[in-house]
């Protein structure tokens, strides 16, 4: 019998040695509270005990109900804590968003957590508030030492900037535009297609016993998710043209259509008229005059174009019958546009769009100071003039509506990372008024961001579909950064702005944006975040790959 049991001891030893490791760390994952032992000799009170690990937004939703707070569990009625089930809390991996980092595994952050340094974060300690500690020590275990700082939530952040690298852990709700949410193995809260189901940066809390008092079902409600794509320069003319009269109409966005159509709203910036009489289009830089077969829209609708800006130079190249032509052509089709219109005060007229409870208001203009490009006027179409008095009042007005106002320019045009001429005057003095984001659509070659109060600016995006795969410098020096592209994607949660994410692009084929690879993005970015101020240094650039030019396409 004695050797029975021995042998039924051995047997499940050595089964539970057989469990593989994947298995263990989800068992360790599991959100399993700490066992509180509640005396019998002293009765509980009515009072409510909540748990250090719970965040602040949960604990001023309970602090709301009028229970008195207790400080001893044992002396509660109701415990608040991490549970296995309950409210279902999203945390987010964050860096200072000067960050070329992109995507953490969550196997080297667990085992950074352990005291075996993994990944990008090997060797820098880990910020997060005393209450993100104690959550996420239910889980895991205890970190190593030194893995982990404890800071404010209130001086997170300047913590953060001042210690590049750095990375935290923050609740959902703490996210802010200077912050850059990193994917975590692909996945993250701020993106449309996330899935919490095989997210690792959730924890559950709950009240106990049940009662009729609710906590929050969760801190990030997809409903209220809401994303906007703004891009550069659209000119469906010249090589672009020919490209698409040769491989299709819709080629130039087969490549980075998937990142377009997501979004909730997908801005494009088209600076030319469609124009029936428009001839059939031929290469080179020597043509000026441009406008559009209006079959072109095909490829705008295709990518899920939602509003379009008119605030471009070439808007009026074909005259005024081809620019009502071109709203006509809009209006048919259910696409509002701002920055431009049939008149002046359409053309100053912002499109208003409530979008998943947030209210957006887009606007516009042509900030250029020559007369060489006609604007609207009291009877004649054409794009909006920057009359800075008129929109700064505009954009108090809105904002204090409620509204979240997107401006973006058509502005002075240079071959470096700007800002050009008087852009920071314009930009400038939109963002103090209280534009949420300040955005330039009119770059051929991408400018530098900056924050401003509570103000996102990009100075200048580059091109999105235009043909300039080289551009020539006065000086005889060929240029072939006007290949490389950003596309912003700002986020909005609930009425409030969260940040954007640099999304980046390599032209191709005189027409056809494609995903930058991991090292042509890292060196972009990092080339930005220098000329930007945000970071000390440039490493050496990478160069985007040789251009070689056909015949056809020389400039």
């Amino acid at each position: 019998m004695k050797n029975h049991i021995l042998n039924s001891l051995l047997a499940a030893v050595l089964l539970t040695a057989c469990v593989s490791q994947p298995e263990r760390v989800a068992e360790r994952m599991s959100p399993i509270p700490p066992t509180r032992i509640t005396g019998t000799s002293t009765p509980a009170s009515e009072g409510l005990w909540i748990s250090s690990a719970v965040p602040e937004s949960i604990r001023n939703v309970a602090k709301a109900w009028g229970i008195n707070l207790v400080e001893n569990s044992n002396r509660s009625k109701y415990q608040l804590d991490v549970s296995a089930e309950g409210s279902q809390w999203i945390y987010a991996l964050v860096a200072p968003f000067p960050t070329a980092t992109d995507d953490v595994l969550f196997a080297d952050l667990i085992s950074t957590w352990e005291g075996v340094p993994a990944g990008p974060m090997a060797g820098r300690a880990l910020l997060m508030t005393d209450s993100t500690l104690e959550a996420f020590t239910t889980l895991w275990g205890e970190p190593a030492a030194g893995v982990v700082r404890i800071v404010p939530a209130d001086t997170m952040l300047d913590i953060a900037w001042g210690n590049m690298p750095s990375w935290a852990i923050i609740p959902f709700e703490e996210i802010q535009p200077k912050w850059k949410v990193l994917t975590l193995d692909g996945q993250s809260p701020v993106r449309k297609d996330f899935d919490p189901e095989t997210y690792q940066l959730i924890v559950n809390f709950s009240l106990s016993p049940e009662t009729n008092l609710k906590l929050p079902a969760t801190n990030r409600d997809p409903a209220k998710l809401v994303t906007v794509i703004l891009t550069g320069v659209t000119a469906l003319v010249r090589a672009t043209a020919v490209t698409m009269e040769l491989k299709g109409v819709t080629y130039p966005g087969s490549l980075i259509g998937d990142w377009l159509r997501e979004a909730d709203i997908t801005h494009i910036s088209n600076e030319v008229p469609f124009d029936k009489d428009c001839p059939f289009p031929s290469p080179g830089h020597r043509n000026f005059i441009l406008c559009s077969n209006p079959n072109y829209l095909d490829l705008l609708l295709d990518v899920g174009v939602d509003i379009v800006e008119l605030t471009g130079d070439h808007f009026a190249d074909r005259g005024t019958q081809a620019m009502f032509d071109t709203l006509d052509l809009y209006d048919q089709h259910g696409i509002p546009y701002y920055g431009g219109g049939a008149n002046a005060l359409e053309a100053r007229q912002p499109v208003l769009l409530e979008v998943n409870g947030t209210k957006l208001a887009f606007m516009g203009c042509n900030g250029k100071r020559s007369g060489k490009y006609p604007k609207a006027a009291s009877k004649t179409p054409g794009a909006a003039d920057c009359d800075y008095g008129f929109f700064t009042e505009q954009i108090r007005t809105l904002t204090s509506e409620g509204y979240l106002v997107v401006f973006t320019f058509q502005h002075e045009e240079c071959y470096s990372s700007g800002p050009c001429f008087s852009h920071e005057s314009g930009f400038h003095a939109v963002a103090d008024a209280g534009a949420t984001i300040v955005s330039g659509s009119q770059a051929h070659y991408s400018h530098i961001m900056e924050f401003r109060g509570s103000s996102f600016i990009h100075y200048g995006l580059g091109n999105l579909f235009f043909d300039q795969m080289t551009y020539p410098l006065e000086n005889g020096q060929v240029i072939d950064q006007t290949r490389r592209e950003f596309l912003d994607r700002h986020v909005f949660y609930d009425g409030r702005y969260l940040g954007v994410e640099l999304l980046t692009a390599m032209l191709e084929d005189f027409a056809r944006p494609r995903p930058m690879n991991e090292r042509e993005r890292e060196a972009f970015l990092l080339d930005y975040f220098y000329f930007s101020g945000f970071i000390p240094f440039s490493p050496t650039p990478i160069p985007p790959p040789t251009v070689t030019l056909t015949p056809m396409y020389l400039p």
